[in-house]
């Protein structure tokens, strides 16, 4: 499975979200479409899951595992920058959408390649 997604910063915060279905907070990511780059996933994904246009910066470390139904999963990541607003209201994806300090992320964050990445960008 391929999937793609975002660290989104502004102003020394971070956009994470929180997904009900698995009581987590993460940073936004999704599935590639079919014939979507990885790229335009990205964007998309953060765009769908927060409401927050965005451009890409640059690539990030990508992360490999094996998802809860035990497939393999890759999700390749982007340092953006965001361009607006969030304007998206809670669905049954995610029913929450946060700014947060970088410095606050390790607490909040439920994945250690989620706080690793936020370490990478707060430490450049």
């Amino acid at each position: 499975m391929r999937a793609a997604g975002g660290v989104v910063v502004r102003d020394g915060q971070v956009l994470v979200v929180h997904r009900p279905r698995y009581d987590d907070w993460s940073l936004p990511k999704g599935k590639l479409e079919h014939g979507e780059t990885w790229e335009d996933a990205a964007l998309r994904e953060v765009h769908e899951e927060t409401g927050v246009e965005c451009r890409l910066l640059r690539e990030l470390d990508d992360d490999h595992y094996t998802d809860r139904k035990g497939r393999s999963k890759r999700v390749r990541w982007w340092l953006m920058e965001a361009l607006s607003a969030n304007s998206r209201d809670a669905d049954h994806e995610v029913d929450e959408v946060r700014w947060i300090p970088l410095a606050e992320a390790a607490q909040l964050l439920s994945y250690d390649h989620d706080r690793a990445l936020v370490e990478g960008v707060r430490d450049a």
